[in-house]
């Protein structure tokens, strides 16, 4: 028997039926094996071998190529820092819900890709970056320096384990390699920009361009009461799709905790009061102060020269100030006598402050040892130290201890209120009960309809964050508008997505937008006639009369103010310089009026004007700008010139 099968499995049969047999296998191989992503991948780069430019991106010439693949770790760790980025610079508004959008993960991907891209190319180009090079970079990097401003190997041993990821030097050492390698050909394009003075000259005349202008406001279109078929309707709903949108809903039940609608705490005795005031009673001591003036001797011979110095001011009749101005070589008071002013702790150094601190008012103390040099310091006069009388603060007291008792009654409530959801996250009901706080329910409402406290943008991100949306639990406590005791706790009841607004909900908003497209093509309508009157050879203020036009001269207009609206001064500044004669005409859609505009004379910037510093500032922003777009254009070249493939399931 198996002999017989050993002998139906030779030859060209067996052949065919194991190719048969292969075909479904080959779609289980991990894809990266014939030349597409791998799975752990979401994108790969592909470029072909620098020895021939044009091998064809087929398999099996594909195993010419070379390949860098972008993983999705790598991806995480770029979107998270991207993330966090974002969560610096909106604070209290950034929503992480909506930046997890496809839009924001595609933008990610992008950059990662031109990364590879730039690094392909320098592979290609032969750059390579020494051992010398990775240390010098990694030497100077801020992160990394001591105290002393130098290179220090435990702060950067240090940092690199406290990373996220953690990486030990040989990896970072690789991984600032790999940075430099892709940055070479960048930045020596970007380094290269420059443009010359007579492009310079150019565009400060252009920035610095007035137009004298005449805006005409044509007569309100009459309303538009033509009926729109059913047809028609549904011509534009399949159309703009887009702007009929159901936006995402949630249908919430609530809790407020409002530290002002409680009842008000019993008012508290004296002895309650003068409990407080003996606990704080440092708080009512007014600070001890000393007015003082000093003299200041340095040099190899201070000590001694101050010795004498002391005898002679602490001499009956001595003039400690008239000393000061004749021997104090501190430039900050030495015209004034010395004098320091009232000092309190902490003002000056210790040796100076233990020794002013320690004399009597009237003394001269010294010679005091300091950083400075020397000092000879007399106490003219002390004052504060003294604490305040209960009577003197009761007021104060009260005010603070029926505080203290509205917080504290707040705060029980609100924490009694937690280990309740505590209990049973999922049954707020419950939770308000046991606590004898009502229940409130509303929704459907979307971001843009939430109104009174569920608009405040804390509990907006709640409401449609992810854990409540899937959780269908209770939140914690969400301070309302950084009030005091002021909360409210949340829960998701229900939730609906963003979604396609059915046609017989959107009738009425889709008839509003057929009239006001008909209302906006008769203005436009209207304009392109007069318009056309103009360039017949009529003016503005000939026919303002009979077109009932509402004409408002502009001279002067300049082209870098948004004024009188963006759209209309970019619209006048986008327009023909008139002829002789001849002002240049055009029309303008502003906040769905159209208006008539004609240009009737162009004043350039006057270069005078501006300071040789302002131009050359000019001169090298420009330059960059140039830089920068040949950076860009030279990634984008590179990218039309090698093979991208993505997985977007993978992000």
């Amino acid at each position: 028997m198996l002999q017989k099968l050993r002998d139906k499995t030779s030859g060209w049969i067996v052949t065919v039926i194991l190719g048969l047999l292969m075909i479904p296998f080959l779609f289980v191989i991990d894809n990266s094996y014939l030349g597409g992503v791998g799975s752990q991948n979401v994108a790969k780069v592909s470029a072909p071998p620098s020895w021939w430019h044009s091998a064809p991106s087929w398999w099996p010439a594909r195993l010419l190529w070379k390949h860098h693949e972008i993983s999705a770790q790598e991806f995480r760790e770029r979107f998270e820092q991207v993330r966090q980025g974002e969560r610096q610079r909106q604070g209290e508004d950034f929503d992480p819900r909506k930046f997890e959008s496809v839009e924001n993960k595609l933008a990610v991907l992008d950059q990662l890709i031109d990364e590879q891209v730039v690094r392909l190319a320098g592979e290609q180009a032969g750059v390579v970056i020494g051992d010398a090079a990775v240390r010098e970079y990694i030497a100077s990097m801020p992160a990394f320096l001591g105290q002393d401003g130098k290179f220090s190997d435990t702060q950067y041993r240090m940092a690199l384990a406290g990373g996220n990821p953690p990486r030990t030097p040989t990896q970072f050492q690789e991984l600032v390699r790999q940075s430099l390698q892709q940055s070479v050909i960048p930045s020596g394009l970007q380094n290269s920009g420059f443009i010359t003075q007579a492009e310079t000259e150019r565009l400060l005349k252009l920035l610095g361009e007035t137009r004298d202008v005449e805006i005409a406001a044509l007569p309100p279109v009459p309303e538009d009461t033509t009926p729109v078929t059913d047809a028609q309707i549904k011509q534009w709903y399949d159309g703009h799709a887009k702007d009929f949108r159901q936006p995402e809903t949630v249908t919430l039940e609530y809790v407020e905790i409002n530290g002002a609608a409680l009842p008000a705490p019993a008012a508290p005795d004296d002895a309650a009061l003068r409990k407080r005031y003996d606990e704080e009673k440092a708080k009512f001591v007014s600070p001890e102060q000393r007015l003082a003036s000093h003299i200041l001797l340095t040099g190899a011979d201070a000590e001694a020269k101050a010795t004498k110095l002391a005898a002679e001011a602490k001499a009956p009749g001595a003039d400690f100030a008239a000393l000061a101005k004749a021997n104090s070589e501190d430039p900050g008071s030495k015209a004034q006598g010395g004098d320091l002013g009232w000092v309190e702790h902490g003002a000056m150094v210790k040796p100076f402050e233990d020794a002013l601190f320690a004399a009597k008012a009237g003394d001269i103390v010294g010679p005091v040892k300091t950083d400075f040099g020397y000092h000879l310091i007399q106490v003219r006069e002390i004052r504060g130290g003294q604490g305040k009388p209960f009577e003197a603060v009761r007021d104060q007291l009260l005010a603070e201890e029926t505080k203290a008792g509205a917080d504290r009654a707040y705060n029980e409530l609100a924490g009694r209120l937690v280990d309740a959801i505590n209990r049973s996250p999922s049954d707020l009901a419950a939770a308000a009960k046991d606590v004898g706080l009502p229940l409130n329910t509303v929704g459907p409402v979307s971001r843009a309809d939430a109104a009174g406290l569920l608009s405040d943008p804390a509990v907006l991100r709640a409401a449609f964050s992810d854990v409540l949306v899937q959780d269908g639990t209770a939140s914690d406590p969400i301070a309302l508008g950084g009030a005091t005791n002021h909360s409210v706790v949340i829960r998701v009841a229900g939730h609906t997505e963003e979604q396609a607004l059915p046609l017989d909900k959107a009738r009425e908003k889709v008839i509003a937008a057929v009239h006001a497209d008909r209302q906006r093509q008769a203005a436009e309508k209207a304009a392109d006639a007069l318009l056309a009157k103009l360039k017949a050879g009529q003016t503005l203020q000939g026919l303002a009369a009979a077109e009932k036009l509402q004409v408002s001269p502009l001279p002067g207009l300049p082209r870098t103010q948004p004024v009188p609206t963006p759209e209309i001064n970019h619209a006048v500044f986008s327009a023909p310089v008139p002829a002789e004669g001849k002002p240049s005409y055009g029309k303008v859609d502003a906040n769905g009026h159209v208006l008539v505009y004609a240009v009737t004379k162009v004043t350039p910037g006057n270069i005078k004007e501006v300071t040789a510093e302002q131009q050359n500032q000019l001169k090298q922003q420009l330059s960059q700008i140039d830089g920068m777009a040949a950076a860009k254009a030279y990634i984008d070249a590179m990218r039309k010139r090698y093979l991208v493939q993505t997985t977007e399931n993978n992000l």
